[in-house]
């Protein structure tokens, strides 16, 4: 992407979905390798849409990996059925990862495909966010996202197995 727009504050709970929906059709048109998503809870975020798992099933190889990150997954099935029957298919590209408790309140909304975009949350109460094309964000944005990262542990399986 050598014309980059740029960087801008999203203001409003409409900007920040389609700011979301933009930034996972980029990321299935470009084809970047790695995605990472990071909420609390996704609570509001547009995952169970259908442009967003169209999206995401154009973006899904084996060779790629989205991570996401969240305080908990106690609402995921309830509030996205379609991302959760996506992730049942793609499990082999999907690694959910709960956040450890000691970093709770340290985590805000993300969107990072590295490289290519970057959407972070920086009022969620008021949807104002930064969203970036700029990889020097990216790789700022991606040294905090790794130290919770590397606290949180795997979560939120794609079947749940047992008797």
């Amino acid at each position: 992407m050598s014309d980059r727009p740029p960087p801008r504050i999203i203001t409003s709970r409409t900007e920040f979905h389609d700011a979301l929906r933009q930034s996972f059709d980029l990321m299935a048109d470009e084809g970047c390798r790695e995605v990472f998503i990071a909420d609390p809870t996704f609570a509001d975020w547009p995952l169970g849409e259908r442009v967003v798992i169209e999206s995401l099933t154009r973006w899904a190889y084996a060779h790629r990996k989205l991570t996401v990150l969240a305080q908990n997954f106690d609402d995921f099935t309830r509030r996205h059925p379609r991302w959760v029957e996506w992730r049942r298919q793609w499990t082999h590209v999907v690694e959910c990862r709960a956040l450890a408790e000691d970093d709770a309140g340290k985590l805000t909304g993300l969107f990072l495909a590295p490289g290519l975009v970057t959407l972070r949350v920086l009022d969620a109460e008021h949807y104002r966010a930064s969203l970036s094309f700029d990889p020097a964000d990216a790789i700022r944005v991606r040294d905090n996202l790794d130290a919770l990262l590397q606290r949180s542990e795997e979560a939120f399986p794609a079947t749940n197995l047992g008797l």
